[in-house]
This record gives structure tokens, sequence and C-alpha cells, in this order.
């Protein structure tokens, strides 16, 4: 086995346990901000495959779309909806924490090696065709055949928030469903005051 196919296969295990660990623990994490993380550390799983494609432009995408936008939109959504929606044991243990930050470390340090062993052996690509690529060519393939699928992914995307919300404020309490005694709450006046 040559030296190449050995980084690549380890590369390739590394992007698939990134995406099936992350895709498990998006699922099975009760906090909403480790779901997302989760969901952050499958995308960039699958950022990952795509490198091994040879798809550089659609894992930059990948990176830029699904990791900077679309996982801080979530984590916003989850942000605002306060510590209410969050379970006492999640806030308080630290532990974890320090697990994901060692897990992320390593995974860093094991990404960093194998960018440095490969450095010598960088890839000759053919010239690409002409308008290949350009912003011109991307939109006409998107606006064009490819228009509904777009279109269903943005719709997708906004039923997931909307149904994040949904989920966590379901979790609350409404203070109307249970009114308060006459006499009772920050409101109320003395009883002294109130003759």
């Amino acid at each position: 086995m040559k030296s190449m196919d050995v980084v690549e296969l380890v590369f390739f295990a590394v992007a698939t346990f990134f995406v099936l660990g992350g895709g498990v623990f998006t699922v099975a994490a009760r906090n909403p901000i480790r779901s997302a993380m989760g969901l952050l550390t499958s995308i960039v799983g699958v950022a990952g495959m795509y490198l091994l494609l040879s798809a550089e432009f659609l894992a930059a995408i990948q990176i830029l779309v699904y990791a900077g936008a679309v996982v801080i939109l979530f984590i916003f959504v989850i942000m605002l909806l306060g510590p209410s929606a969050m379970s006492e044991r999640d806030t308080k243990t630290a532990i974890s924490r320090y697990l994901a930050a060692g897990v992320f470390l390593a995974s860093a340090g094991t990404a960093l090696v194998l960018l440095a062993r490969m450095a010598g052996a960088a890839t000759k690509f053919a010239p690409a065709p002409a308008g290949f690529g350009h912003i011109e060519a991307i939109g006409h393939e998107l606006f064009t055949g490819d228009l509904t699928p777009f279109e269903l992914s943005g719709a997708l995307l906004l039923v997931a928030v909307v149904g994040a919300v949904a989920v966590a404020r379901g979790k609350q309490i409404d203070p109307t469903l249970h009114p308060q005694a006459p006499d009772a709450g920050p409101n109320a006046l003395p009883k002294e005051s109130a003759k």
C-alpha cells in the first residue's frame, strides 16, 4: 500500500467518524447547545468527504454556509430562548466541556499532521474549461436545473428553525395558564394599603 493511500484511508476514517459521531450526538444530546455542536461536527465531516472527492468548492461552501451560518443561526435561536431551555445538570458539568475540548484539540492536531505530511505531494489538475466555476456558471446551474432543490432546502431550513423554537418554547411554562391568587404576585398590594 502506498503512503498516499494510507493517508486517504485515515482521512476517510476520521471524516466518517465525524459524520456518524456528530449525527448520533446531535440526536442523543439533551442540551440544545451540545446538539448544535454535534451538528457542526457532522457538517465538518461531510466537508472532509467532499475534499476526498476533489470537490474543494463544495467543501468550502459546506463550511461557510452550513457551519458558518446555519449552525450559528441555530445557536442564536437557542440563546434567545434563554437558560430555561437547558436542564440544571447540563449547566453545572465541566468534565464534558474539557473532554470535548480535548477531542477537538486532538482532531485539530491530527489534521495538521496529515496536512503537513501531504504538503509535498500536491495534486496537479488539468486546466479547467473557460467559465468553469465562475459565479455566472454556478448561478445558471443553481437557478435553472437545480432551482427546485435550492428552494426546497431554503424552506427546509426555515421549517427547522421554526420547529426548534416551537419545541423549546413547549418546555416553558406559560404564566397565563396558571392564574395567581388575587393577593399574590409582584404587583399585588399589601393588605393594609388595599383597604
